[in-house]
């Protein structure tokens, strides 16, 4: 490992408890970023000082790449810290179009030029961005909260039992959607409900805690390996 001079990450967010594992087995501070087939990398932690990166934030725009933060009334909360929105890229980095689908093309930038990202984040007093997840399968509105999935993920990934997991909203009467979870476990554990949920309580909020778990052999994923999200959602249907 003397000679390692540079791990990243990046393709999904890398929960915290692998993020801390890595640097004590290996001395190396994870460089976490964030990108997209349309926009390559936009956002990313210090690359030469790794003191100065976070667990959990994917960092500051790249030279010339400028992002914002658009909420659901349409209001610039870039500046506020703590604010959710979707991310939106500008940039030499950013494609042109897509090919020969010009109303898909006009649906995904802004009238101003901004491409829309489809992910929602925050960014900090520092200046740093942290990704919430994908507004369709990862933001989760539960009692007139705006959850993320992948915080909650990245919690549950602490558990002792618990060797991987999958975190969705699934419908509900009296508050919109709740939390639900699939987790696979490590061997010879077992892991109930009502088992997670006072652990839950110490260490995340009451509402972000899950309502619903169903412990599977293994989690379904895509061809590159991401997490199936609609496949998860439909063993709660």
């Amino acid at each position: 490992m003397n000679n390692l001079r540079l791990t990243c990450s990046g393709s999904a967010a890398l929960p915290t408890s692998v993020f801390r594992r890595w640097e004590k087995a290996t001395g190396q501070i994870m460089l976490e970023r964030y990108g997209m087939s349309e926009i390559g990398m936009a956002l990313s932690n210090d690359g030469l000082n790794p003191q100065n990166r976070k667990a959990g934030s994917v960092g500051k725009p790249l030279p010339k790449v400028q992002a914002r933060l658009i909420d659901a009334e349409g209001k610039d909360v870039t500046h506020t810290p703590g604010a959710s929105g979707t991310i939106q890229i500008k940039g030499p980095n950013v494609f042109h179009a897509y090919y020969g689908l010009p109303e898909k093309t006009a649906k995904e930038f802004t009238s101003d030029g901004w491409f829309i990202t489809g992910d929602v984040g925050t960014r900090d007093s520092d200046g740093l961005y942290y990704i919430m997840g994908r507004m369709s399968v990862d933001i989760i509105k539960s009692g007139g909260f705006k959850l993320s999935a992948l915080e909650i993920e990245r919690e549950l990934l602490e558990h002792p039992n618990i060797a991987d997991v999958a975190v969705v909203g699934v419908p509900s009467e009296d508050w919109g959607e709740v939390v639900a979870t699939a987790v696979t476990l490590k061997p010879d554990t077992t892991l109930t409900i009502e088992e997670l949920k006072p652990w839950c309580y110490e260490r995340i909020s009451r509402y972000k805690t899950p309502k619903l778990l169903r412990v599977v052999d293994e989690l379904p994923r895509n061809l590159m390996g991401k997490l199936d999200k609609k496949a998860v959602k439909a063993m709660f249907a």
